[in-house]
């Protein structure tokens, strides 16, 4: 099974960036890959998803914001947040799109967006 780690958050204020980054131990070329986050009090959401192929699909709260890409050769899946705001407040996953809570998660990373 592959395992990810996730990194990047942060403190930022609201309207500014952060790039999240989740590195795989092994291959994901064969996967569909997602990132999730979950705020304090609420279930885990998906906001966004990047297919094999390279298609991508977002959350309505993210479209326009939040951009997902995917390389292959690193292993590694990108989420780039733009314009946040503090309802993005939350700990980051990723994942396959299908994941379930019982499926294996990383430890994920935290972003707090707050003036």
């Amino acid at each position: 099974q592959v395992q990810v780690v996730e990194s990047g958050g942060g403190l930022v204020q609201p309207g500014g960036s952060l790039r999240l980054s989740c590195a795989a131990d092994g291959s994901i070329s064969r996967f569909d890959m997602a990132w999730f986050r979950q705020a304090p009090g609420k279930q885990r959401e998906l906001v966004a998803a990047v297919t094999r192929g390279g298609t991508t699909n977002y959350a309505d709260f993210v479209k326009g914001r939040f951009t997902i890409s995917r390389d292959n050769a690193k292993n590694t899946v990108y989420l780039q947040m733009n314009n946040l705001k503090p309802e993005d407040t939350a700990v980051y996953y990723c994942n396959e799109p299908t994941a379930h809570n019982y499926d294996y998660w990383g430890q994920g990373t935290q972003v707090i967006v707050s003036s």
